[in-house]
């Protein structure tokens, strides 16, 4: 199914649904970023999605990436919620999702990145090689506060 993401665009569609979901900033001990090439829009973003029945937020974490990436993780933290209702995700079955999304810190446990069907490429990333990647600005945001540490979560 085709994603288009809208982001602060006058002319966006009305969502019509929200959805839990989750990202997940996973650091490796070189400092490098683990992220996923999309198969729905070509961009790259953190390793993620949405929440199914019977599972926790943070077992959805887990999960996500393990389906993603072929990374085994522990969740350590939180980056934050992000729910910027100018940021919706259009598909292409008429669905219009205002972005909900827990960004979730962990630390690689096992395994190699391994593509999936959710994705072209995973692999990990230096900080430095992230401006020359096709990365939205949500995703680059949450990226950088994971980066940043927070004591805090950050709340938008």
């Amino acid at each position: 199914m085709a994603r288009t993401e809208h982001y602060h665009d006058p002319n966006a569609p009305k969502a019509n649904s929200i959805v839990v979901a989750v990202s997940v900033f996973v650091r490796d001990e070189h400092s490098r970023v683990l992220l996923i090439q999309r198969t729905d829009n070509g961009l790259w973003s953190l390793p993620g999605g949405g929440q199914e029945v019977g599972e926790t937020v943070a077992q959805t974490a887990v999960r996500e990436v393990h389906e993603e990436t072929g990374i085994s993780v522990e969740v350590t933290g939180m980056v934050g919620v992000y729910s910027d209702p100018s940021h919706v995700i259009e598909y292409s079955d008429g669905e219009v999702r205002q972005q909900f999304s827990l960004c979730f810190r962990a630390r690689p446990i096992s395994g190699t990145p391994t593509p999936s069907d959710e994705s072209h490429e995973a692999r990990w990333v230096a900080r430095d090689e992230l401006a020359a990647l096709n990365i939205h600005p949500s995703t680059l945001l949450r990226i950088n506060h994971g980066y940043e540490e927070r004591q805090n979560p950050y709340i938008g």
